[in-house]
C-alpha cells in the first residue's frame, strides 16, 4: 500500500511539474506567437484562434518538446503548422479588412505618420514572395537567427541568410519605389 501511494504521490508531483512549466511558457512566450498569429492571419478574432489551437497542441506535444531553449521556435512551427493546416480543411469567407484592423497589436500607440509607415511597410512585405516573407517574418517578429530560421524552415543557414538578404533589398526598393510616388 505505502509503495501505491508513494507512486501516486509521485505522478501527482510530476504533473505539478509539468503544468508549472507549460504555465511559464504560455506566460514567456504567448506575446511573441500571437503578435506572429495576427501579422499571419492579419484578422484579430483569428489570430486568437490560432494562437489558443497553437498552445493547445503544445499541451498535448509537451512531452515532445526536448529543450525550453527550444521551445519559442517548437511553438512558432506549431503555428505555422496550424495556419497552414486552416486552409487545408477549407477557404474561409473573406471580409473586407479596414485599414487599422490590419495593424500589428501594439502599433496602436503610434502617431498617424508612423502608422501610415508601418501601414506600408506591412503591406510591402505581404508582397514579397513567401520564400522570402517567411524568414524575414521570422526574423523579425519572432527574433530567430538564422540558423534557428533553417531548422524551422528545413533549410541550411547559407540559404536562409540569402533570402533574409534577398528580402531586405527587395523590400528596400518596394519602399523606395512608393517613396518616389510621394
Amino acid at each position: 500500500m505505502a509503495t501505491q501511494e508513494t507512486a501516486d504521490n509521485t505522478v501527482l508531483e510530476s504533473n505539478a511539474a509539468r503544468r508549472q512549466r507549460y504555465e511559464a511558457l504560455v506566460r514567456d512566450y504567448y506575446q511573441d506567437i500571437y503578435r506572429y498569429a495576427c501579422w499571419l492571419t492579419r484578422h484579430k478574432p483569428l489570430a486568437e484562434d490560432l494562437t489558443q489551437e497553437t498552445f493547445m497542441r503544445a499541451w498535448r506535444a509537451f512531452s515532445s518538446l526536448k529543450s525550453q531553449d527550444s521551445a519559442k521556435a517548437w511553438l512558432f512551427t506549431i503555428l505555422r503548422r496550424e495556419n497552414a493546416r486552416l486552409y487545408e480543411k477549407q477557404r474561409p469567407e473573406l471580409d473586407d479588412i479596414d485599414e487599422h484592423e490590419m495593424a500589428l497589436p501594439d502599433a496602436g500607440h503610434l502617431e498617424p505618420d508612423q502608422q501610415m509607415e508601418a501601414n506600408l511597410l506591412h503591406k510591402a512585405i505581404l508582397s514579397l514572395e513567401p520564400e522570402y516573407r517567411i524568414p524575414l517574418a521570422l526574423q523579425v517578429i519572432g527574433g530567430f537567427s538564422g540558423e534557428e530560421i533553417g531548422a524551422m524552415l528545413e533549410l541550411n543557414n547559407n540559404t536562409v541568410m540569402t533570402r533574409l538578404f534577398r528580402a531586405r533589398n527587395k523590400l528596400r526598393a518596394l519602399l523606395d519605389g512608393s517613396n518616389e510616388q510621394d
